[in-house]
């Protein structure tokens, strides 16, 4: 019997850290086709969004997909991520956070143009890349 995954739980638990001490929470996604986001905001298949609970309605972090609603440009999306896609969840402020890999058999950046998808939880200015592990794998670190 396969083990379900904890991801689902270390971005919740990541995103309530952040949330309680007053910092802005970030995921890095990894663009495929069943990942709803703006296309235009997308760059080299990923994109970086805002979490935060002044960027985003009706969040939720499911276990199998990230749904919220959030503006851009003024204008109110629905925006629907696959838990597997995330590639990082980090602290604007300070980068503290976590990394993961996209597991075997997951797109690796590819994405379908057959479904437009749309959202807005980024800001006007670009978001600091979270801080890699020497070695690209991803660490799992202290939060005290």
């Amino acid at each position: 019997m396969e083990l379900p995954s904890t991801k689902p739980y270390l971005l919740r638990a990541i995103w309530e850290w952040c949330c309680d001490n007053g910092f802005t929470p970030y995921i890095s996604v990894q663009v495929d086709g069943r990942t709803r986001v703006p296309r235009e905001f997308v760059r080299d298949g990923q994109i970086v969004l805002n979490l935060g609970p002044d960027a985003t309605n009706k969040l939720k972090i499911g276990n199998d997909f990230i749904d919220f609603q959030a503006r851009f440009g003024g204008v109110s999306r629905e925006l629907s991520v696959p838990v597997t896609q995330v590639t990082a969840i980090y602290s604007r402020e300070n980068g503290a956070g976590m990394a993961f890999e996209l597991e075997a058999g997951e797109s690796q950046g590819e994405f379908d143009d057959a479904e437009d998808v749309a959202v807005d939880a980024l800001p006007a200015e670009e978001p600091p890349e979270p801080p890699r592990p020497e070695g690209g794998r991803p660490k799992l670190q202290r939060i005290k």
